[in-house]
């Protein structure tokens, strides 16, 4: 991507990120997509999760892993600590697909269960998991895999 492309995403990451710090970010579905599609934009795989406060406002977006061009490590007790440090009340995680194909594999779907597993033990939400891929976007929860 050429650097001045590298800055307006940086700075349209920016300029949503306070707009999440104000307003709830599950009250636009379009707003919530398009700031995930920038956070985890790249050649390889990147996995962020948001996470929210009791009103679903984002209290942080936090890179938790890079991986390769087709796998991103995740470690749901890592996810979960970082959850309590924060005192997240609720998590949306997001990664993307550098291939363009943003259905998830079954890898996906094992992982997102067990980060759901280890978050309602603890009273954490998980709202969804995004993967953005080609300029499209698939929620688990909308395919009923969470």
């Amino acid at each position: 991507m050429p650097e001045q492309e590298q800055t307006i995403v940086v700075e349209a990451r920016e300029i949503l990120a306070r707009y999440f710090n104000h307003n709830p970010v599950l009250s636009s579905w379009q707003a919530l997509s398009d700031y995930c599609a920038l956070s985890v934009r790249g050649e390889v795989e990147r996995f962020h999760v948001l996470f929210l406060d009791r009103g679903n406002r984002l209290i942080a977006d936090e890179q938790m892993s890079i991986g390769t061009v087709d796998h991103v490590p995740v470690y749901p007790r890592e996810v979960v600590k970082r959850a309590l440090e924060l005192h997240a009340s609720a998590l949306i995680l997001c990664h993307n697909h550098p291939s363009g194909n943003p259905e998830p594999s079954q890898a996906d779907i094992e992982m997102t269960k067990k980060v759901g597993e280890a978050c309602r033990v603890l009273g954490i939400a998980l709202h969804d998991h995004l993967i953005i891929g080609g300029g499209r976007e698939t929620s688990l929860r909308a395919r009923g895999d969470i």
